[in-house]
C-alpha cells in the first residue's frame, strides 16, 4: 500500500484492490503537485466535508474518471445533483466496497458548500476510517480535538493516522499531539498546514513534540508528491 500526499489534506492511497483519493483540493492549492486531469484510475473519491479546500476538484475528477464520490448523505446528494456517481453514508456507518471498508467518524467542523448563489448547507463534516489490505487508516478530516478519538484507536488498531495540525480552523500542534496519544497509530502524518499564512506551522517542532509525548508513534512529514509505503 502506498499513501501519497498531494498537499493540504489530499491523499491518494494506492492498493492492489483499487486507488482512492481523499479531499482533492488541487486547483488553487499552492502546495499541490498534481492536477485533476492527472488522475485516470480511481475506484473512489472520499470527501470529508463541503468546504472548497476539501471538496475541491472532486466533481471534475469524478466526471472525468467515473470514480464514485463517497461522503455524508447531504454532500453526496449535492454531488449527485452535479452529475457524479455517489455513495451516501453517515457518521458511525460503514460499508464494504471492492477496494476495502469505509467507516465515517465524527469531525468537529462545518460543511458549507460555496456556490454562485451563496453558501449552502453541506451536512456534517466527517473523518474516515479505512480498512485496506487488512490495515486500518484514519483520516481525521478537519476537526478539533475530541475525547472519542480514544475509542477510534482502542477499537481499530491503526497503522496510520492523518491528523490536521494547522490550528485556527482545526487542531493545532499541541492538540494534534494529544490526539496522537489517543489514537495510538504506528505512523502519524500531519496535514492541513502551511497551505495559507493563517495555518502556517513549524512541522519540525510538531514532530519533536510528538516523539517526546507519543514515542509509540512515528511521525512522518510528507512533502507534496512524497509517499509512505506500508
Amino acid at each position: 500500500m502506498r499513501i501519497v500526499f498531494h498537499g493540504h489534506a489530499c491523499f491518494e492511497i494506492k492498493t492492489q484492490d483499487g486507488n482512492i483519493l481523499i479531499d482533492p483540493f488541487l486547483n488553487g492549492n499552492p502546495q499541490a503537485d498534481v492536477k485533476p486531469e492527472d488522475f485516470t484510475d480511481l475506484a473512489a473519491i472520499l470527501i470529508t466535508h463541503g468546504h472548497g479546500d476539501h471538496l475541491g476538484d472532486a466533481l471534475k475528477i469524478s466526471l472525468n474518471t467515473g470514480a464514485m464520490i463517497i461522503s455524508t448523505s447531504e454532500l453526496a446528494a449535492y454531488c449527485q445533483g452535479q452529475g457524479a456517481k455517489t455513495h451516501a453514508m453517515h457518521i458511525g456507518g460503514k460499508y464494504r466496497f471492492p477496494f476495502g471498508t469505509v467507516k465515517l467518524t465524527p469531525a468537529w467542523h462545518g460543511s458549507g458548500i460555496k456556490t454562485e448563489k451563496g453558501m449552502i448547507y453541506g451536512g456534517l463534516a466527517c473523518g474516515f476510517l479505512l480498512q485496506l489490505e487488512g490495515r486500518w487508516l484514519y483520516h481525521a478530516g478537519d476537526t478539533g480535538l475530541f475525547s472519542d478519538m480514544e475509542l477510534i484507536g482502542r477499537r481499530h488498531p491503526l497503522e496510520v493516522a492523518l491528523l490536521p495540525i494547522g490550528d485556527n480552523y482545526v487542531m493545532g500542534p499541541d492538540d494534534a499531539v494529544y490526539a496522537a496519544q489517543l489514537v495510538r497509530a504506528k505512523y502519524i502524518i500531519p496535514m492541513h498546514y502551511n497551505t495559507f499564512p493563517v495555518i502556517e506551522q513549524d512541522v519540525g517542532e510538531f514532530l519533536t513534540m510528538l516523539q517526546r509525548k507519543a514515542p509509540e508513534s512515528r511521525g512522518i512529514a510528507l512533502a507534496p508528491g512524497e509517499y509512505l509505503e506500508i
